[in-house]
């Protein structure tokens, strides 16, 4: 069996190979996809839907909406397309927007805040409905963003892991979009037909915040200098520790025994001879 479009069997091979890549999903999982209603966790869901009906091993499916409360939030349109076709779904109301208004002070940015709320919710809901995977849509530009936001404003090179333990070692947490472009995901929501739905959170599209300053940065990047996204995702998979500055990766006594071992084993041979330096021709 073929698959629909040429867009879909692109994104298919993209997902699998992170799938395969870092062992992502295993025989009888119940993977639960982490559905907001925008482009990416419904392209998410789809691709997975298509990968699981031909995948060699067996695995399920389970939508979680998590509503943060807002009013003009369209979670019955969310209920309605996991319905029609055929999708095991869950909506969780709840009062995070409320939340966040109380704690944090006006002009500050809620995004990391909402994040945290919503994976704790969705921790608790993966017990209970007996998920043993967490499948979260960020693709490719999101891991880029992520590292230029941890390089530009935190002093961190990280960036996010395609897999990750929770701390309390209960939940496992996937991202089978490593290698999917947002573009691609834009698109392959459309072509399925599929609602994209917006958080209605007032910050929700705020160009000010940090990381639309490096979305448009990697854009205008790209504009200029095409694959440069690739490239920098490949070099989330290329470090080099030991040309770094981070004294954890390179303990300063190591270094020293390394130098004097390097210096030992050197090949005088290939030295060049005081001589030529004091009386250069």
């Amino acid at each position: 069996m073929g698959y629909r479009t040429e867009l879909e069997a692109r994104i298919a091979k993209r997902t699998t190979k992170a799938i395969v890549d870092y062992a992502m999903i295993e025989d009888g999982d119940r993977v639960m996809v982490g559905l907001s209603g925008g482009k990416d966790s419904w392209a998410l869901l789809q691709i997975l839907d298509v990968l699981r009906r031909r995948a060699p091993i067996r695995f399920s499916l389970v939508a979680v909406n998590v509503d943060s409360g807002y009013k003009e939030y369209k979670h019955e349109l969310i209920a309605k397309t996991c319905t029609d076709r055929g999708w095991e779904y869950r909506i969780e109301h709840t009062g995070i927007g409320e939340t966040i208004d109380d704690i944090l002070d006006d002009g500050a940015t809620p995004c990391s805040l909402c994040a945290r709320l919503r994976r704790g919710v969705l921790y608790r809901i993966a017990t209970e409905v007996g998920a043993t995977k967490i499948a979260l849509g960020h693709h490719a530009d999101d891991f880029i963003e992520t590292l230029l936001l941890n390089l530009f404003f935190a002093g961190a090179l990280k960036a996010m892991p395609a897999k990750l333990l929770s701390d309390d070692g209960a939940h496992v947490v996937i991202r089978p979009l490593v290698f999917v472009g947002e573009d691609e995901a834009r698109a392959y929501t459309r072509e399925c037909d599929l609602p994209i739905i917006g958080c209605c959170c007032p910050a929700c599209g705020d160009l000010g915040l940090q990381r639309q300053r490096a979305k448009r940065l990697l854009m205008e990047l790209e504009r200029e200098h095409p694959g440069v996204k690739n490239s920098m995702l490949k070099a989330l998979g290329n470090v080099q520790p030991r040309h770094l500055l981070d004294t954890r990766l390179n303990p300063p006594a190591d270094l020293i025994a390394d130098c004097g071992l390097r210096n030992a084993d050197f090949d005088r041979s290939r030295m060049i001879p005081q001589s030529a330096i004091r009386n250069p021709q």
